[in-house]
């Protein structure tokens, strides 16, 4: 049932906003001092592209200069790609299909907002899954 998720997904969503995070990446790698969040950036697009099945957790090591560093993306890129997502959200609602879709692309706008200090994992590693998907 995920790689079916994942393959609609892909087709509805996950493509286009790949390409937001991508563009953002290349941005971020303009100035050397920002290609951290050319890292993060390309990271995200590629759970963007085949979300279902994985999910993120803080990384408890991460420290002070994660959090300056999500400040720094939230006045940079994350706002835009937080929009992004808010309005695929939308457009994916407009179908019965497309609702599932839409709830999960909202679910990925505070990973959006806040991208550093987190790790992509799969989803049977975590005991519990912060945006409360079911496990199976």
């Amino acid at each position: 049932m995920q790689t079916i998720g994942n393959i609609l997904w892909l087709v509805l969503a996950g493509f286009w906003l790949a390409i937001g995070y991508a563009i953002a990446g290349v941005l971020a790698f303009v100035l050397i001092v920002t290609i951290p969040f050319g890292i993060a950036s390309f990271r995200l697009a590629a759970f963007v592209l085949w979300p279902f099945g994985r999910t993120t957790t803080w990384r408890r090591d991460a420290g002070i200069w994660s959090v300056i560093g999500n400040v720094v993306w939230i006045i940079f890129f994350g706002w835009e790609l937080a929009l992004l997502h808010l309005v695929t959200g939308l457009l994916l609602m407009i179908t019965i299909i497309g609702i599932p879709f839409g709830i999960a692309c909202w679910k990925m706008i505070p990973l959006s907002l806040l991208p550093l200090g987190r790790q992509i994992v799969p989803l049977s590693s975590v005991s519990r899954d912060p945006y409360g998907l079911p496990q199976n």
